[in-house]
């Protein structure tokens, strides 16, 4: 029997933080048309904004110094490959349907409470690269100012989140304000180095590094390359954490829409691998003066490219601060950002409990902080290789879900459906294939399977994980997409009814139609969060001997 008392509660009320969505941004819900204002241009500008990082450099610098020139090269270009491919359907999705990495994730075949643990992939993800990319700024701040670089952590961990805090409103005008200076700057080393040493650029090809083979192109280093270089693919979870806010793909504007989803989406990675490139380029190019370890720091690197077209290292040295610090405050700032609505995800499932998206800011900046403080980019290429084994596998379930079971198979619904109302905990389909393909390349990336295995692991995690995903789907035959039928199909292909406002009888807000799900608890209709953050039901709406388990009304 239901308590009845618990049943009837008393009206939720949510703290300030959370009640304003210019400060919250929707960090658990869809984005509704009424709060995306932005056009196509303003949407893609933001999100290439972020992939101003030059952690690009240092990975592709620091390939070059341990696998020479050719492994390198190759094992960029095919990572690059499959980020791109992979990216599509989940900046498609994503546009489409206007909610973010999780959300989609958790329609894609993982189930509720199965995407908590890629929320917490995700999350890592943003904390990993933010103390990457904030040591990157730390190295330019004690080169130039010469204070301990400690200090520098700190103040390169802290002067991001006041610029969070305020989420796409604030972000897209500092994105938008800070990127043509910093094309600008980028290019004028190459530039420089092209007109004042144009035979370096030859002599490249024959960098050998510290790689025992040299130059040439080796099969085993080509594959750790690569597996470095695809760390990089959850970086597709960022860029929809703008794309969402796109507006409706109309017949006047397609051609736009497409342009900015396939540019900010998976395009992102073209302007990466051109950095990672870059970055080759620049480590062999101060590699016999500076030595290993800061051939592939970035400020080394712009700084040895500024002193072509600068007089005196002074000013060398303040233009390539200034671009670094610019260039990490534009990616770290989407780091704490697409952190804090990882853990508000997180948190909110798990615990019921959402203080709202501002506070798991300072989490994630916090946690960045103590990885750079105990010197994670001293492990750069170990780091981001185990990490790629367990992101792949998460990338290629949901994508294999978005690509083959939804339009081929048609076993997975055609819409994404992310309410907790409507889904089972666990879907085993995603879940399970991600749980599969990183059990097995974890030991692989190990050198349990032998030294090819080893080499190839990301790959293994993706081939596993995109393979089982429709397997799966066709054993289960679908059964554990939906929970509870309701009318979201219909809502999402009719647009009147899917923008039309519903009040929430918990919270006493208004949202759209995505949004909300018929409570068969409360006896009332309920916006996402509040059913996210309910805990007294115990699912009751999916039990159908005990409530009913009533359907979504259709919309009038």
């Amino acid at each position: 029997m239901i308590d009845e008392q618990a049943r009837e509660g008393t009206r939720k009320r949510f703290g300030a933080l959370v009640d304003n969505e210019i400060v919250e941004d929707y960090s658990l819900r869809y984005a509704p048309r009424s709060f995306r204002k932005w056009s196509e241009y303003a949407v893609a500008t933001t999100a290439l904004g972020g992939i101003a990082y030059l952690v690009d450099f240092a990975i592709g610098g620091s390939l070059a110094v341990a696998f020479g020139f050719s492994s390198a090269i190759w094992a960029i270009l095919l990572a690059a490959v499959t980020i791109f491919v992979t990216g599509l359907p989940i900046a498609y999705y994503s546009a489409k349907y206007n909610i973010d990495m999780d959300l989609l994730t958790r329609g894609a075949g993982f189930g509720y409470l199965g995407s908590t643990i890629t929320s917490l992939i995700y999350a890592s993800f943003t904390f990993i690269f933010f103390s990457l990319e904030a040591v990157v700024m730390a190295q330019a701040i004690t080169l130039f100012v010469g204070i301990p670089i400690w200090v520098s952590y700190i103040i390169s961990a802290l002067m991001v989140i006041p610029l969070v805090v305020f989420g796409m409103t604030l972000l897209s005008k500092f994105q938008m304000w800070t990127q043509p200076i910093w094309f600008a700057l980028i290019a004028l080393p190459f530039i420089a180095i092209a007109v004042q040493d144009p035979g370096a650029y030859a002599e490249w090809t024959s960098f050998g590094g510290e790689s025992e083979t040299g130059p040439a192109f080796n099969f085993l280093a080509f594959g750790l390359a690569a597996g470095v270089a695809l760390s990089l693919i959850a970086q597709i979870g960022e860029q929809v954490d703008y794309l969402r806010f796109m507006p409706e793909k109309t017949a006047a504007n397609s051609k736009r829409w497409w342009a900015a989803v396939l540019s900010a989406g998976p395009g992102w990675v073209v302007l990466g691998a051109l950095k990672q490139i870059g970055g080759a380029f620049l480590a062999f190019y101060i590699f016999s003066t500076a030595g290993p370890e800061k051939a592939v720091e970035p400020i080394e690197q712009f700084v040895r490219g500024f002193e072509q077209i600068l007089p005196g290292g002074f000013w060398a040295l303040a233009v390539a601060t200034f671009l670094v610090v610019i260039s990490q405050m534009k990616i770290n700032v989407t780091n704490a950002y697409a952190g804090s609505l990882a853990w508000s995800n997180f948190f909110s499932r798990i615990f019921h409990w959402h203080p709202g998206r501002v506070w798991w800011v300072f989490l994630n900046v916090g946690i960045a902080l103590t990885l750079m403080l105990f010197g994670v980019f001293g492990f750069l290429n170990f780091v981001l290789g185990f990490y790629s084994n367990v992101a792949i596998a998460w990338i290629g379930a949901v994508v294999a879900d978005l690509v083959i079971n939804k339009p081929f198979l048609k076993v997975s619904p055609s819409y994404i459906e992310f309410k907790r109302a409507h889904l089972y905990q666990i879907n085993p389909v995603g879940f399970g294939s991600m749980v599969a393909g990183a059990a097995v390349s974890i030991p692989a990336f190990f050198g349990a399977f032998g030294e090819y295995a080893q080499a190839f692991s990301p790959y293994l995690a993706l081939t596993i994980a995109f393979v089982l995903s429709p397997i799966l789907a066709l054993a289960t035959k679908g059964k554990y997409y939906i929970a509870r039928e309701g009318s979201t199909s219909a809502r999402l292909e009719d647009d009147e009814a899917r923008y039309a406002l519903t009040t929430c009888g918990r919270c006493g807000q208004d949202y759209e139609a995505p949004d909300m799900a018929h409570c068969s608890f409360h006896e009332t209709p309920i916006c996402s969060l509040c059913c996210t953050l309910e805990k007294k039901c115990h699912d009751a709406c999916k039990k159908p001997l005990q409530i009913g388990g009533k359907p979504d009304p259709e919309p009038a």
